[in-house]
């Protein structure tokens, strides 16, 4: 599964790279959320087969918060792309006049720094506040990675700003991008209903289908670890949700992002050809 999500999102990126038809805005986002994707898994995924091959679950300190550091910024990048992907798909159906106005290469580029600042300095600084917390003997994180709630559990001293930072964290980046995600869409929606022809509502509705499956799936696995009450939770069923965010849906991204899109699949042909 590893070797599928990094060749899968790796090949997204050659081909939109390589293709000039695909250098617009839609596909140099996807492009993005494809290295988003690989470097996200690869922040836990190769720690974890290394500790199935020697059979040795043990982590350092400082690579635990190097793995935190990186599973939180490329986490919220994830998050915060889908969400400028959502205003992509909103411009192009709602005010397509406009579009390489409203979305040219210096605002694209500009959009995607502000994510990656964004992301970067609450996750350094979440890491680096976790640096101050004392441990207590027993430290055995029921977890494949180093959940930051999981490592609270183990502390001996306040983490009352640490939990603080966590529902920030959790507000910023899980929160905000899900509102411009559902807002964008509610637009789209009410623009697409407004197309005459049926066949016209289903062409442009079609262009978000690929992006709305990934939203569905991201975000209701985090939903199901999150949101449910805290009576629910269970190791077994959190790490299960964290497998399918961290590990599936990363590699299932290029499938659902070439297969049913018949430029990626032209790129595709020319490029093996």
């Amino acid at each position: 599964m590893y070797l599928v999500t990094m060749v899968g999102n790796l090949l997204i990126i050659l081909v939109i790279s390589s293709d000039a038809h695909l250098h617009t805005p839609m596909y140099f986002f996807l492009a993005n959320l494809s290295l988003t994707d690989a470097c996200f898994t690869s922040a836990s995924v190769p720690k974890m087969l290394a500790n199935i091959y020697t059979q040795s679950q043990t982590i350092s300190y400082s690579g635990c918060l190097t793995q935190l550091y990186f599973l939180l910024m490329f986490g919220g990048l994830d998050n915060c792309l889908l969400a400028v992907m959502a205003y992509d798909r909103y411009v192009a159906i709602c005010q397509p006049l406009h579009y390489s106005t409203a979305l040219s290469p210096q605002l694209c580029a500009l959009m995607l720094c502000t994510c990656w600042v964004l992301t970067n300095c609450p996750a350094l600084m979440h890491t680096l506040l976790l640096t101050r917390v004392a441990f207590c003997a027993h430290t055995a994180i029921p977890h494949f990675y180093c959940d930051p709630s999981a490592l609270l559990k183990l502390a001996c001293s306040d983490t009352h700003i640490n939990e603080l930072m966590i529902i920030t964290m959790g507000l910023v980046f899980l929160a905000v991008p899900l509102m411009l995600i559902v807002f964008s869409y509610v637009c789209i929606s009410w623009a697409v209903l407004g197309i005459p022809s049926p066949g016209g509502r289903w062409k442009a509705f079609s262009t978000c289908g690929s992006h709305l499956t990934v939203v569905l799936l991201f975000y209701g696995s985090l939903m199901g670890v999150y949101l449910l009450p805290p009576s629910t939770h269970s190791t077994e069923r959190e790490s299960r949700a964290a497998v399918l965010y961290m590990i599936v849906i990363p590699m299932l991204n290029p499938f659902i992002y070439s297969l049913r899109n018949r430029d990626m699949k032209e790129a595709m042909g020319k490029l093996f050809a």
